[in-house]
C-alpha cells in the first residue's frame, strides 16, 4: 500500500507543479496585455494633449514579448507535465535542470530590458 500512496503523491505534486506553470504563464500574459495597453493609452493621452507622437514606443513590443513568453510558459508547462508523468510511470524521473536555467535567464533578460526601457522613458520625460 505505501507504494500506491507514494505514487499518488508524486502525480499530485506533478499536477501542482503544472498548475504553477499555468499561473505563471497567465500572469505573464496579463502583464503583457497591461503593458501593451499602457503604451496605447499613453499614445492616446498624448494626442488628447495636442502632442503628436509617431508610435506607442516600446511598451507594445515589450507587451507582445511578455504575452508570447506567457503562452510559451503554458505550453512548456504542459510538455513538462507529460514528460514528468511518463517518467514517474516508468521510474525514470529526471529533474528539469536545463528548462529551469533557460526560463531564469529569459526572465532576467526581460526584466533588465524593461528596467532599461523605463529608465530611458523617464530620462526623456525630463
Amino acid at each position: 500500500m505505501p507504494d500506491t500512496d507514494t505514487r499518488a503523491r508524486e502525480h499530485l505534486a506533478n499536477e501542482r507543479t503544472f498548475l504553477a506553470w499555468i499561473r505563471t504563464g497567465l500572469a505573464m500574459i496579463v502583464f503583457g496585455f497591461a503593458l501593451g495597453r499602457f503604451g496605447v493609452a499613453l499614445h492616446q493621452f498624448m494626442e488628447m494633449e495636442g502632442r503628436t507622437q509617431k508610435s506607442t514606443g516600446m511598451s507594445v513590443w515589450f507587451g507582445l514579448i511578455s504575452i508570447v513568453a506567457g503562452v510559451g510558459m503554458v505550453l512548456l508547462g504542459l510538455s513538462r507535465y507529460h514528460i514528468t508523468k511518463t517518467q514517474l510511470e516508468t521510474g525514470t524521473f529526471r529533474p528539469a535542470g536545463f528548462v529551469i536555467d533557460v526560463i531564469s535567464i529569459v526572465a532576467t533578460l526581460l526584466g533588465a530590458a524593461l528596467a532599461g526601457y523605463l529608465f530611458l522613458v523617464e530620462k526623456n520625460l525630463q
